[in-house]
């Protein structure tokens, strides 16, 4: 049995974490947690996978036990299949925030969405950033080290260098390429499934 640790851990680490393990082939893993939104989160999440889930409060914590009766062979298997999968997709990112409303709350969902971006299997085969979204490639943002990860794995990142110069920033570009809008188009029109951000 695997235990995963995740206490004091904001959203969405708690679930990413059980997902290193689920893809690993662990067939029974207990997730320690310390508020009800990460125990309603690994619960959904372990419930999809058609985990059994069992869950205990305890002083120290919430213990969530995911487990399979068949096995971990069969978790193995399938965690191959989606390690293996290659997308024809990608996303395109208009801005440094994420929803409207708190500017500082839409920087720390935009954080914490490309951050899940680095974490989860298969990847993007693309992320394109535009406007104000060329801000999250460059130094200062806070989503360098995932951006970082993804380029390192082979996702193209490319950020608009009409953009970077209307920020004046385009020195500042510390991830990717500079790409014009021609290369974006191709980019785009060549994709399955784009997704706007």
């Amino acid at each position: 049995m695997k235990i995963v640790d995740a206490r004091g851990l904001a959203c969405p680490q708690p679930v990413l974490l059980t997902k290193k393990e689920a893809d690993l082939g662990e067939f029974k893993i207990t997730v320690i947690v310390d508020n009800d939104t990460a125990r309603q989160n690994v619960t959904k999440f372990g419930t999809k996978l058609q985990y059994n889930i069992n869950t205990e409060d305890k002083d120290d914590g919430i213990y969530i036990t995911l487990s399979k009766e068949n096995g971990s062979q069969e978790t193995t298997e399938k965690a191959a299949i989606i390690k293996k999968s290659i997308t024809n997709s990608g996303y395109v990112i208009t801005t440094d925030k994420l929803g409207k409303g708190s500017e500082d709350l839409g920087k720390i969902l935009m954080k914490g969405f490309l951050y899940t971006i680095s974490e989860t299997n298969p990847y993007p085969d693309f992320l394109v950033f535009l406007n104000s979204g060329v801000k999250l490639t460059t130094s200062g943002s806070d989503s360098l080290g995932d951006l970082k990860k993804l380029s390192d794995a082979g996702v193209k990142i490319v950020s608009c260098g009409t953009c970077l110069d209307f920020f004046e920033i385009k020195s500042n570009l510390e991830v990717g390429a500079i790409s014009n809008m021609y290369d974006i188009v191709e980019t785009i029109t060549e994709a399955d499934k784009v997704i706007t951000m």
